[in-house]
């Protein structure tokens, strides 16, 4: 059991680092003509209709679980949709922000649907964590992190349907396959954002169209399609509360990624802002009661 929560939490980490090195790709995607949205649509239909077929009788077999199945589907399309909408409308800093609030969405969530009691050392460490991605992301000049517009209220319902993801994903546990799962979000993704895409016609009659662009974007389909697997796998199995800081990671790694890839410099209040979010993932394991 204990090498099974290693593994896990594992899955959770590799998820946050992919996540933190996917924005590259959709970046220069973006540069050779193809929008987010868009990206994104063919990145998760693509897996949708290479295996997400060879599911469909067990994802009839579970019907008694498609509630949930339907939540966690549609929740992880809406995060998706509104992240991409709102970074591509608004000021990203301030929509990051707003999305990264998901640790506290989480444990109210786990806490309603789950049960999940927090112990005094799990507040502190939802503190730590939040208080990182404040002081990473927040531009005082802006004002308080309160949604201001359209593209800020996206950031923030997508980062309340991420926390909603996890615990519909922890919810549903071993009762229903992870492989299952991890087909119900591709479908509420690809459904959800090619809804968007009627709202953005021009991402795909404007889309460019390479060998380059197409190679990537196969390249990004299979990635997400194991990140997405890894993300079922390891929040069936640990804590929401937890899962939902292991995933702030994500943060210093695009931190770090965006210094390397594009000599974005990172300044004072990232490196500490990352160093707090670090010591929270390390104390992240105690922070349920006994």
């Amino acid at each position: 059991m204990k090498m099974q929560r290693l593994v896990a939490i594992a899955a959770l980490l590799y998820s946050a680092i992919s996540w933190g090195l996917f924005w590259y790709p959709f970046r220069l995607l973006e540069g050779w003509g193809v929008g987010g949205l868009a990206a994104i649509f063919i990145a998760y239909l693509l897996p949708l209709l290479g295996i997400g077929w060879w599911y469909g009788k067990a994802l009839w077999q579970v019907r008694s679980h498609w509630l949930w199945l339907t939540v966690l589907g549609f929740a992880s399309g809406w995060s998706n949709v509104g992240y991409v909408l709102g970074v591509l409308e608004g000021e990203v800093m301030r929509v990051l922000l707003l999305f990264y609030l998901a640790p506290l969405w989480t444990v109210l969530l786990a806490w309603v649907f789950l049960r999940e009691r927090l112990s005094t050392l799990g507040w502190w460490v939802i503190v730590l964590s939040l208080g990182g991605a404040m002081v990473m992301l927040w531009q005082p000049q802006a004002g308080l992190p309160l949604p201001a517009n359209v593209a800020e209220w996206l950031g923030l319902s997508a980062g309340m349907t991420f926390a909603l993801s996890v615990v519909a994903g922890r919810h549903l546990g071993d009762a229903v396959s992870d492989w299952v799962k991890t087909v119900a979000v591709w479908l509420g993704v690809a459904v959800l954002t090619g809804v968007g895409l009627l709202f953005y016609p021009q991402q795909i009659t404007g889309m460019v169209y390479s060998w380059d662009a197409a190679w990537l974007l196969l390249g990004l389909a299979v990635a997400i399609a194991l990140v997405t697997y890894a993300v079922q796998y390891g929040v069936a199995r640990i804590p929401a509360s937890q899962s939902s800081v292991i995933f702030l990671f994500e943060l210093v790694v695009a931190a770090i990624a965006a210094y390397w890839l594009t000599h974005e410099r990172m300044v004072l209040n990232e490196w500490i802002g990352a160093a707090m979010i670090l010591t929270a993932s390390l104390f992240s394991g105690r922070m349920q009661q006994d």
